[in-house]
């Protein structure tokens, strides 16, 4: 396993200093978390990412990926409504195609928890925390990149789309490789997409009976499953596959629209006219999702967030699926796109997938000191 670096002390505390200011409890989780449960979280295309344990005859585990999923389950299990949370420490993600990247390196982030409406003042609050944060790392070609999932869900939903189809768009919201194939199929009859052999033969029967049939079919072939999931886990996932491949396709003329809306890429307040600009008739939802915004970008330049030169991409996502609501990066020009000194965003639907209160709200954020280390500090 590759390690990242470390950061002389003196950089680190610097870029540790806006973190603890914000007044969280300081909190650390289990370097081994539950593979199943990551994957259900934070998406399967996590897998190849994940360094993956197991004691013999015990569950799969895998290697702490992120803090946001360990931190939210800490919070939920306190029982408390509200909480800020405040984390330092190592994280791992397997890198085999990229060996110039560590494979083991340094996280400081905070999570803040709260319910009831969707906060503009919170979502300020960490956007301009990793800021600063990541300023203090001394580096000078810096700049903030804003996007909202639920933007695109809402653009989703004024498209006229089947409830299946619609749906499939959602999760593949932050996933490039899913949503080019989809757009790529566009206007193909469902007769060309019919699913074969396993799963159509799974998607004729209940999820429960679907499973007992995999383990019937493991047991004839001597298969020991493994990946942390259960039959029936692994025969929705089928079914789920099989009705996606025979389900209608998008239309020319809704790929064509969701090719506008992914292509635009200005500063904030240009891109959201731009939006604006393909809302259709049935696009309350979207034309709400933008009003929001107006007071959010308010209370990001309140807070220091630098909005007079940022940008905002709608395709602008994250490699967790748990994020559903605004996503932001802070970029350097020298790193470049795919390597982000820090990234955050709105993620309300965690806890309440964990367990926790439908009104349940989370947003937050993470820096990685390395890369926000300015060349003449290393």
């Amino acid at each position: 396993m590759r390690a990242e670096a470390p950061v002389p002390p003196e950089a680190l505390a610097a870029i540790r200093a806006p973190f603890q200011a914000a007044g969280a409890e300081s909190v650390d989780t289990p370097i081994l978390q539950p593979l199943g449960l990551l994957l259900d979280l934070a998406g399967e295309a996590m897998r190849a990412r994940l360094f993956v344990v197991q004691a013999e005859g015990g569950e799969e585990a895998c290697l702490r990926p992120d803090f946001t999923v360990p931190v939210a389950r800490l919070h939920l299990d306190r029982g408390a409504e509200a909480g800020r949370y405040l984390y330092e420490g190592k994280v791992f993600r397997a890198a085999p195609d990229q060996p110039d990247r560590p494979e083991e390196f340094l996280q400081i982030g905070l999570e803040r928890f709260d319910t009831g409406g969707v906060s503009a003042e919170a979502d300020a609050e960490i956007v301009a925390l990793a800021w600063r944060a990541a300023v203090a790392g001394g580096r000078s070609d810096l700049s903030l990149w804003l996007g909202d999932i639920a933007l695109f869900a809402a653009f989703v939903d004024g498209l006229d789309l089947t409830p299946a189809l619609a749906a499939r768009l959602k999760r593949a919201a932050a996933r490039p490789r899913l949503l080019q194939g989809e757009l790529a199929r566009a206007g193909q009859p469902p007769s060309a997409n019919e699913p074969g052999g396993l799963a159509a033969l799974l998607s004729s029967l209940s999820p429960v009976d679907a499973g007992r049939m995999l383990e019937e079919v493991w047991a004839l072939a001597g298969i020991e499953p493994v990946g942390g999931r259960g039959p029936t886990e692994i025969a929705e996932r089928l079914i789920r596959r099989a009705e996606a491949a025979s389900a209608p396709a998008l239309t020319l003329d809704q790929a064509e629209a969701l090719r506008r809306f992914l292509a635009i890429e200005a500063e904030p307040a240009d891109a959201l006219e731009a939006v604006a600009g393909l809302a259709g008739p049935k696009s309350k939802a979207l034309k709400a999702a933008l009003k929001g915004w107006t007071d959010r970008l308010a209370k990001l330049s309140e807070a220091g967030a630098p909005i007079a030169h940022a940008r905002f991409a709608t395709a602008l996502g994250h490699a967790f699926d748990y994020y559903d609501g605004l996503t932001f990066e802070i970029r350097s020009a020298a790193l470049g796109a795919d390597r982000p000194i820090a990234v955050g965003g709105r993620y309300d639907s965690l806890p309440t997938r964990l367990g926790g209160p439908a009104d349940a709200r989370a947003v937050g954020c993470m820096v990685r000191p390395r890369r926000a280390l300015s060349e003449t500090a290393r």
